[in-house]
């Protein structure tokens, strides 16, 4: 699979004017706080002092609540009961920004709600209760709801059907909707619910947990090799393009109809809770896809979501900003923390970014007046990997390549130049006259020069090739020149 071009700042502008349907079960979560000091003495059971309660929107609802979270608008259809659950849910999802949600009401069954009793000091679950009649949906309602959808499909740029197996996603709604959206020319979503994936037939994407997915397909499911076995003929069976195999601490695994995969390591974090995280991943799939991110950049953010959603409690969304400080977390520090003047310092940064399966790019220059034409190099080389360092000459350095009285500014100076910028996430000062040595250190996935170099001409393109990395040359922008401006302030030029 190619290197994916990664601008993110570029892809959530686009999501601000993208619209995603999506269908599914509704649900309330509850989440009940609290202290527990003793057993019941009517019972061995803990009791809880509750202390404090929250009300969430959750199932299908949690994933249009991501999708607004990123900026995206979310056309919203659910199923609901008569009841004061369902009161709490239409007054909630009115107060979203983002979403227009079109709720279809059955009073014959109750509003699914789900109360979770949780440990405040330990942040455990210790019980859950549900209410809910996980039967489908009447064929009076399931007319009501396919009525509901058809409609909208127009206004959508893709669409995402959350199954929670609570009588929404009936298989005539999922064919009615599938093939509705196909003939409009719609991508579709699925985070199923259902072992047997043949009645999510045409879609584009599933999205199954490692354990649905070992279910479905009766395989062990243990190994990248195994997921990618059994997911070609799960795909032939559903005629879908693609499985996403979320597999909690273990990452994701990605399997494309052409026999392509990518596997993601999942980010290391502190778990607090799970709740709602694989609607984030669904909801970021979907919004980044609809916003013409390629396979494994949409993969990449909804891998960086997840890392954020399972570090809060209760059933979370994602913003955009924070998904942005997940995916440039060095964009955040201070521009002394980016320099690394240490062998030892950057082998060590190299191997946590290698454990997370994060490709590393390089590009180095003197960068003695930092101009335009560098900022596009280094924004274009920082958009073609996940980790950016930047190999800086030495004043020794660029008095032997640039001349006496050059350069204009110290190596420190320059450094702390570059570490100021969001696109840099590392910079690291060497002396001699090429980068060679670095280059051979860090073994960098993407190697970035200006194009006005030829490949054969980039020092080090044998080394990053020879490992499977690549070579990208970057249209240099004309007029700007650090030498030309040096000459123009020292009275040289006009």
């Amino acid at each position: 699979m190619p290197t994916p071009m990664i601008d993110f700042d570029a892809l959530s502008q686009a999501m601000k004017s993208r619209t995603v349907l999506c269908i599914g079960d509704l649900m309330l979560d509850e989440f009940v706080y609290g202290e527990v000091s003793r057993i019941s003495p009517e019972a061995p059971a803990p009791v809880i002092a509750a202390q404090r309660s929250e009300h969430h929107i959750g199932g299908a609802g949690n994933v249009a609540r991501n999708v607004a979270a990123l900026g995206a608008s979310c056309i919203f259809v659910g199923l609901v009961g008569s009841d004061e659950a369902a009161t709490r849910l239409k007054a909630a999802l009115t107060d979203e920004i983002g979403i227009e949600s079109i709720l279809v009401c059955d009073p014959t069954r109750p509003t699914t709600r789900k109360v979770r009793f949780v440990s405040e000091h330990f942040s455990t679950h210790m019980l859950r209760a549900d209410w809910e009649q996980a039967a489908p949906a009447s064929a009076e309602v399931e007319q009501k709801l396919i009525d509901a959808i058809l409609p909208q499909l127009a206004r959508a740029d893709i669409v995402l059907l959350s199954d929670y197996a609570k009588g929404v996603l009936t298989a005539r709604v999922i064919r009615n909707v599938i093939d509705a959206a196909r003939k409009l020319g719609k991508r579709v979503i699925v985070d199923p619910k259902s072992l047997n994936f043949a009645i999510y037939r045409s879609a584009t994407l599933l999205t199954p947990n490692r354990k649905e997915f070992s279910e479905a397909t009766r395989s062990r499911a243990d190994t990248d090799q195994s997921i990618v076995a059994a997911a070609q003929d799960v795909m032939q069976l559903a005629d879908c393009e693609a499985i996403l195999v979320t597999q909690s601490e273990r990452g994701m695994t990605l399997v494309l109809r052409s026999g392509e995969a990518v596997h993601i390591p999942a980010h290391p974090v502190k778990v607090r809770d799970v709740s709602g995280a694989g609607d984030t991943v669904a909801a970021v799939l979907a919004t980044s896809l609809a916003a013409d991110a390629d396979w494994e950049t949409a993969l990449r953010m909804a891998n960086a979501a997840a890392a954020v959603a399972v570090g809060k409690q209760g059933t979370a969304s994602v913003s955009a900003a924070e998904l942005r400080r997940k995916i440039l977390p060095h964009a955040y520090l201070a521009a002394e923390e980016k320099i690394v003047l240490e062998a030892d310092a950057l082998d060590a940064q190299l191997g946590e970014w290698r454990k997370q399966g994060l490709r590393v790019g390089f590009t180095n220059g003197c960068f003695d007046i930092l101009h335009p034409g560098h900022v596009k190099v280094l924004t274009a080389a920082r958009a073609a990997c996940d980790r950016l360092i930047v190999g800086l000459n030495s004043d020794a350095s660029v008095r032997r390549l640039k001349g006496e009285g050059r350069p204009v500014q110290d190596e420190r100076a320059r450094a702390e130049v570059l570490a100021a910028l969001e696109a840099v996430d590392l910079v690291a000062i060497f002396d001699e006259d090429t980068p060679i040595r670095l280059i051979t250190q860090i073994r960098p996935s993407v190697l970035v020069k200006g194009g006005d170099y030829t490949r054969e001409q980039v020092v080090g393109h044998e080394v990053v090739e020879a490992a499977g990395g690549t070579v990208m040359l970057v249209d240099i922008l004309q007029g700007f020149s650090t030498t030309t401006l040096v000459d123009r302030a020292r009275g040289g030029g006009k």
